[in-house]
């Protein structure tokens, strides 16, 4: 397979144009003290355009991710995008990060240093998103995109390795667990939404599964629009900054704890790379191809993280019905999005889980760890 050097430069016209579209956008009204009950506020996406149109620096943001070596690959006739960053360690273990959406790649920038020692990093672009090929063909559901990641691990000459995933990600790295469990060594996620019968339940699991049953019944717009009508959206949100700006900068807000809630140049790069690429219709296709059942079971062992502020938090016996859980963690603060939330912790789970040790004593008050034994 041919693989190209990657660098990330957008040119300075797409730039000049973004600002131009900022400026001239048409604001929409709100009903007086609807606060979030209608959507993201008003002001709320008037701040962080106004930023995005003058304070923010794209070429900041772009330099800070080409420090990271990047490549391009062919993969089933898609050109797949990843960082791969080596370990100067002989004995590191290879290991795969994995986004969802509205992440992207850039998402693990904070973690990739904290993990470099121990492992060789790989952490590519979800086809359809960020600097990946955008399929325009059916069929690029989780499924799909697993045998991708399988592939490049394999181009890469890793034929055993670990895999990590939150959101998307999480569902990625099961299905390619299920795929090919000779080859995954585990894998660790922090998104794991578990559903069954609630006897027998103490009350904190009893209300997990209540809520995400609640939340399974009446699903959100955005997916059900992503799930339904990808390519209707896609022409609001490719053509409008704004547009696109309020889709993503909503999820910030709605699956973050308030207390570790992503800056305000943390969103804007986020959308950024969803604006330059145009990708908002392509990234949710996602949805679309990935509908139906999507529990998968594996045997591989897993290690499972539990942020108190995400959109469904895991119940451990119903997940150890499915799964092979060696590691079980309850984060104390940190919502959807672990690895810009809590990068600190999220390491030092990853590295736990893949080296059997325990998280030092100095942690303690962050997190909960349980054990296979517990």
């Amino acid at each position: 397979m041919c693989m190209n050097e990657f660098r990330i430069d957008v040119p300075e016209a797409e730039i000049d144009e973004l600002r131009r579209r900022l400026t001239g956008t048409r604001w929409p009204d709100e009903v007086d003290g609807g606060g979030w009950d209608y959507g993201i506020p008003l002001g709320r996406v008037q701040q962080l355009a106004r930023r995005w149109a003058t304070d923010f620096d794209w070429r900041v943001q772009e330099r800070a991710l080409n420090a990271y070596p990047q490549s391009v690959v062919l993969i089933d006739g898609l050109e797949v995008h990843f960082l791969h960053v080596r370990s100067e360690r002989v004995d590191a273990q290879p290991l795969l990060l994995v986004h969802g959406w509205p992440g992207t790649f850039a998402e693990f920038r904070h973690v990739i240093p904290l993990l470099r020692e121990r492992f060789h990093l790989v952490v590519p672009s979800i086809p359809g998103f960020g600097f990946s090929g955008r399929p325009v063909e059916r069929g690029w559901g989780l499924t799909r995109v697993a045998r991708a990641f399988g592939s490049l691990m394999g181009v890469l000459g890793y034929e055993r390795f670990g895999a990590h995933g939150g959101d998307w990600g999480s569902g990625v790295v099961r299905t390619l667990a299920a795929q090919e469990p000779e080859r995954v060594s585990g894998v660790h996620v922090t998104y794991l939404p578990t559903v069954g019968p609630v006897d027998g339940l103490g009350a904190e699991d009893r209300a997990r599964v209540e809520h995400a049953a609640r939340y399974a019944a009446n699903r959100p717009g955005y997916q059900v629009l992503q799930a339904t009508r990808p390519q209707t959206l896609a022409y609001a949100l490719t053509d409008s900054p704004v547009g696109q700006l309020a889709w993503i900068a909503e999820k910030f807000t709605e699956w973050t704890d308030p207390a570790t809630i992503p800056d305000d140049d943390e969103i804007l790069t986020a959308v950024s790379i969803y604006w330059f690429t145009r990708t908002a219709g392509s990234s949710a296709r996602l949805t679309k191809e990935s509908a139906g059942p999507a529990a998968v079971s594996t045997r591989v062992p897993m290690g499972v993280v539990v942020m108190p502020h995400d959109i469904v938090r895991s119940v451990r016996v119903l997940a150890e019905r499915n799964h092979n859980v060696q590691r079980w963690t309850e984060f104390a603060r940190g919502g959807h999005f672990a690895a810009l939330e809590t990068p600190a912790e999220l390491a030092e789970d990853i590295i736990a889980f893949f080296s059997g040790t325990s998280i030092p004593e100095k942690r303690a008050e962050n997190v909960s760890v349980r054990s296979v034994k517990d």
